[in-house]
C-alpha cells in the first residue's frame, strides 16, 4: 500500500518519463516538418502561392534550429516548475487587466485551440488513463488547468516558441496539418510510455488494456499496432480501411497474450461508463455549482421562455427534415451539424438560468459527436439529428440524464447505433424495415415531447422486440441463418430435457457405463432429432424409444440360454436401428464404429454375467416409462441448462452454418460476464478460418448458451457460450464499439469543454 509521499513520488517521476519523452520527440517533428517545407516549394502553384510557399520556407529553414531549442528550453522549464504551478488555480482577469486584443493574439489563441483539439482527438483515451493514475496519486480530483499534461498547456508552449522565434501565423498555417499531426502522435505517445510505466510500478493496472498495445509513431494514419494482441490495425485506427482481408498478424497464442487484462477490462466497463459521465458533473460543477444542485430533484421545471423556444425551433426542424429526410446527399452531415449550432445558439438566448445553458451547450456538442461519427449512413443521420430536441427535453426536465448510462433516452441511442454502425458505413447498411421501425420510433417520441423517459423506454423495449422479429424473420442476410440456429436450439433443448429424464429413470437401475453414456450422449439427441422430424407421437419415435428399453435389457447380465438366444436374435435389427438413428443425427461413421463397438463389449460382459441383472418388474416399468416419455419431460421453460449439458455441435454444420468447434483461450469469468452481455444488432469483426470479416450479432438462444452471427453475405456462425467468450478473451472477435455511442459522445463533450470551459455560458 503506497502512503502519500511514495504516491507524490510515483507521480513526479512519471512526470519525468512523460516530459522525456516529448524532448526525445521534438527532433523528429523537426525533421517531419523540414521535410513537408521541402515538398511543399516542388508542388505547382498559382505564382502568388509559390512566392508565399517559398518566403515562409526559407523563414522555417532560417528559424526552425531557434524553435527547436525554445521549444525544448520552455518544456523544460514548464517541467521544471511543475510542482509550483501544476495545483495553483488559474488567476482570474480583473476588468482592471482587461484590454483591447489585436487580431495576430487572437489568430494565435485559435491556432492554439485548434492543435490542442488535434491532440486530444488522437490522444483522450490514453490522456484519460493517465489523469486517473496521477489523480489517484496525487489525490486530487482533477488536474490543474496549468498542468503540463494537458494539451492546452503544451499547444500553449508550442505556439508561444513558434512565435518568439521569429515564425508567424502565416508559416504555422502553411505546416498546419502536420504539425497537428505530429504534436498529436508525440503527446500520444507520451502519455503512452508514461502509463505504461505507471502499470510496471503497479498503479492501477486494470484501467484500460491499452498500455499493452504498441504504437508506432509514422504509421499511416495514425494507426495502432496491436501486434502484441494480434488485432487488426484497422481496428485500432478507428475502424477504417479495408477489413475483408485477414490482417496476418498474431496467432491464437499470440492473441491470448491479453487475455486477463482484457477480462479486467470488461470487469470495470459499466464503472468507466459511469467515470466518464462521473467526470464531465465535477467539472461542471466547478464551472457552474447550480448545475450539480438540480441533480438532487427527479424533476426539474423547464422556464417558460425556454420551453416556448423549444416548441418553435422543434417545429421548424420537423419541418425541414421532411423536406429531405433520408438525403444522403455529399456535406449533408456538415449542413446537420450546421443546423445543431444556430438551433443551439436561439435556445440559449431563451434560456433563464445558468444550468438551462448549461445543459444546453452539452447536449448540442453531444449530438455533434454523433452525427460527426462516419459509421452512421447517411440516411440515418437525419433521425439521429432529431432526436436532439426530444432528448434536450429530457435533459432539461430530468437532470439524472447526465447522472446515469442506464437512463432510456441514452439506452435508446445506443442502441439504434449499434445497429446501424459497422465498422464502416458500408458494412452497417440498414435495411428497409430497420430504416423504417427507427424511423417510426423517432417518429412516436417526437409526438409525446412530454411524456420525458416514459416514451423513449416504451420504444426502447418495442425496438428490442422488433430487432428479434426482423433478424428471424426480415433480414434477407440473417432470416436462414436465425432458422438454422432456432432447429439447433430445438434439437438440443429437447435433447437437454431427454437426457433430464433418463438420467432420473435409470438413476437406480443397474445400467452398464458404457450403455449409460451412450444414452446419454448419443440416443438422447437421437430422439430429440426424431421426435422433431416426425413428431413425438409417430412411429418411428416409438421405435427408437422401443430401441432405448431394447438395449438397456440386452446389456443386462443374461444367465440362462433362453435369454442368449433372445439377445443374439434381436441384436442385428437393433444394431440397424442404432446406426439408423445415429445416421440421421449427422454423427459420422467413424463415431458410430467407436460407440457399436463400446456396446458390443457391453453385450459381451451382460453374456458373461459381469452386469448386474435388472428383474424384469423394473425392466417392464421402465419401458413403460420409456413409451411414455414426452409426458413426463421437463418444461423447457423450467429446465436450467449450463455449458456442461450442451453437447458438442459441430454435427449441425452445413453449407449455411459454420459452428465454431475450436479457438480461444479458456475464458475468464470476467469474459463469460460479457459474452452474456452482447445485444442482437451489434457488429463485431470475427477472425475465423483464415477470413477475417464484419459480422453482425443476429439471435441469442438457449439462455444465452448460443449466440448467431451473420456476415453481410449470409454466412452464419453459430457460438456456444464458452467458446465464444474465449474468442472474445483472444481479440479473435472484437466490437465494432469500444464503447456505446452515447459514451464516446459525453468524453468528446468533455474534452472540448476542457479546452474552452467558457463555451457552457456562452
Amino acid at each position: 500500500m503506497l502512503n502519500a509521499a511514495s504516491s507524490k513520488a510515483l507521480a513526479t517521476q512519471a512526470r519525468r518519463v512523460y516530459i522525456d519523452t516529448l524532448l526525445k520527440a521534438v527532433p523528429g517533428v523537426v525533421h517531419t516538418l523540414d521535410e513537408t517545407a521541402h515538398h511543399l516549394l516542388l508542388q505547382t502553384a498559382e505564382y502568388a502561392v509559390q512566392v508565399a510557399r517559398r518566403d515562409g520556407v526559407n523563414t522555417w529553414q532560417q528559424q526552425r534550429s531557434n524553435w527547436q531549442k525554445r521549444l525544448i528550453a520552455a518544456l523544460r522549464q514548464a517541467a521544471a516548475t511543475e510542482g509550483d504551478q501544476a495545483h495553483t488555480p488559474a488567476v482570474s482577469t480583473t476588468f482592471d487587466q482587461m484590454s483591447l486584443v489585436d487580431d495576430d493574439t487572437i489568430e494565435r489563441e485559435i491556432h492554439s485551440s485548434r492543435l490542442a483539439l488535434s491532440i486530444m482527438d488522437r490522444a483522450s483515451w490514453e490522456f484519460s488513463d493517465l489523469r486517473n493514475r496521477i489523480s489517484m496519486l496525487e489525490q486530487q480530483e482533477e488536474l490543474a488547468v496549468h498542468d503540463l499534461l494537458r494539451a492546452p498547456v503544451v499547444a500553449r508552449i508550442a505556439l508561444d516558441t513558434w512565435h518568439a522565434s521569429g515564425l508567424g501565423n502565416a508559416e504555422w498555417q502553411m505546416l498546419q496539418a502536420v504539425l497537428h499531426e505530429e504534436f498529436a502522435q508525440i503527446t500520444n505517445e507520451a502519455y503512452h510510455e508514461t502509463n505504461l510505466w505507471l502499470v510496471g510500478q503497479h498503479v492501477l493496472p486494470e484501467v484500460n488494456l491499452r498500455p499493452l498495445i504498441r504504437r508506432t509513431r509514422h504509421s499511416s494514419g495514425g494507426a495502432t499496432d496491436f501486434a502484441g494482441l494480434g488485432l487488426p490495425s484497422s481496428f485500432g485506427a478507428g475502424g477504417a480501411g479495408s477489413h475483408g482481408a485477414p490482417s496476418g498478424r498474431g496467432s491464437v497464442g499470440h492473441r491470448a497474450e491479453g487475455a486477463e487484462i482484457q477480462g479486467a477490462t470488461r470487469e470495470s466497463a459499466p464503472g468507466r461508463a459511469e467515470m466518464v459521465l462521473g467526470r464531465l458533473n465535477r467539472f461542471i460543477g466547478r464551472q457552474l455549482p447550480e448545475f450539480v444542485a438540480t441533480q438532487s430533484h427527479k424533476q426539474h421545471t423547464i422556464s417558460p421562455k425556454l420551453t416556448a423556444a423549444m416548441d418553435l425551433v422543434d417545429q421548424a426542424a420537423r419541418q425541414r427534415f421532411a423536406v429531405d429526410t433520408g438525403s444522403a446527399a455529399p456535406g449533408k452531415g456538415s449542413s446537420l451539424l450546421a443546423e445543431l449550432q444556430q438551433r443551439k445558439q436561439a435556445l440559449k438566448k431563451a434560456a433563464e438560468t445558468p444550468a438551462e445553458r448549461a445543459t444546453i451547450e452539452i447536449v448540442a456538442l453531444l449530438f455533434q459527436s454523433i452525427l460527426a461519427e462516419e459509421r452512421i449512413p447517411a440516411s440515418m443521420r437525419v433521425w439521429f439529428a432529431r432526436l436532439q430536441m426530444p432528448v434536450l427535453r429530457v435533459a432539461v426536465g430530468e437532470p439524472d440524464f447526465f447522472a446515469t448510462i442506464d437512463h432510456p433516452a441514452r439506452r435508446l441511442i445506443d442502441r439504434m447505433g449499434a445497429c446501424v454502425m459497422g465498422f464502416s458505413a458500408s458494412e452497417g447498411e440498414v435495411g428497409q424495415s430497420l430504416e423504417k421501425e427507427i424511423k417510426r420510433v423517432v417518429q412516436v417520441i417526437e409526438a409525446y415531447p412530454d411524456t420525458g423517459r416514459r416514451v423513449f423506454q416504451t420504444v426502447l423495449t418495442e425496438f428490442e422486440k422488433f430487432l428479434d422479429h426482423y433478424f428471424r424473420n426480415e433480414n434477407l442476410s440473417t432470416r436462414k441463418g436465425v432458422s438454422l440456429a432456432q432447429q439447433v436450439e430445438q434439437r438440443e433443448t429437447l435433447a437437454i430435457q431427454y437426457t433430464i429424464e433418463l438420467r432420473k429413470m435409470l438413476n437406480e437401475v443397474p445400467v452398464q457405463d458404457g450403455v449409460r453414456e451412450f444414452l446419454f450422449q448419443v440416443w438422447a439427441d437421437v430422439l430429440a432429432m426424431t421426435a422433431l422430424r416426425v413428431g413425438q407421437q409417430a412411429d418411428t419415435t416409438r421405435i427408437m424409444k422401443r430401441a432405448a428399453a431394447d438395449l438397456i435389457w440386452s446389456a443386462s447380465a443374461k444367465v440362462t440360454r433362453e435369454d442368449r438366444a433372445e439377445v443374439i436374435r434381436r441384436l442385428p435389427p437393433l444394431l440397424k436401428i442404432l446406426r439408423d438413428g445415429m445416421t440421421q443425427a449427422g454423427l459420422p461413421v467413424a463415431k458410430q464404429d467407436e460407440y457399436v463397438r463400446t456396446l458390443n463389449n457391453s453385450l459381451a460382459a451382460a453374456f458373461t454375467a459381469k452386469a448386474a441383472a435388472i428383474p424384469r418388474e423394473r425392466l417392464e416399468e421402465l419401458m413403460g416409462q420409456l413409451e411414455a416419455l414426452e409426458e413426463l419431460l421437463p418444461d423447457s421453460n423450467e429446465v436450467q441448462i449450463n455449458e456442461s449439458m450442451v453437447r458438442d455441435l459441430s454435427g449441425h454444420e452445413s453449407e449455411d452454418l459454420e459452428v465454431v468447434a475450436e479457438g480461444g483461450t479458456p475464458p475468464t469469468p470476467a469474459m463469460l460476464a460479457w459474452a452474456r452481455e452482447l445485444q442482437v444488432g451489434s457488429w463485431y469483426m470475427l477472425d475465423y478460418r483464415g477470413r477475417n470479416e464484419p459480422m453482425q450479432l443476429a439471435w441469442c438462444g438457449m439462455r444465452r448458451q448460443l449466440t448467431l452471427f451473420v456476415s453481410p453475405q449470409g454466412r452464419g456462425v453459430l457460438f456456444q457460450l464458452n467458446r465464444l467468450a474465449a474468442f472474445l478473451q483472444a481479440g479473435l472477435l472484437l466490437p465494432a464499439q469500444d464503447e456505446p455511442l452515447t459514451v464516446r459522445a459525453t468524453r468528446n463533450a468533455m474534452e472540448k469543454l476542457e479546452v474552452d470551459p467558457t463555451r457552457l455560458l456562452s
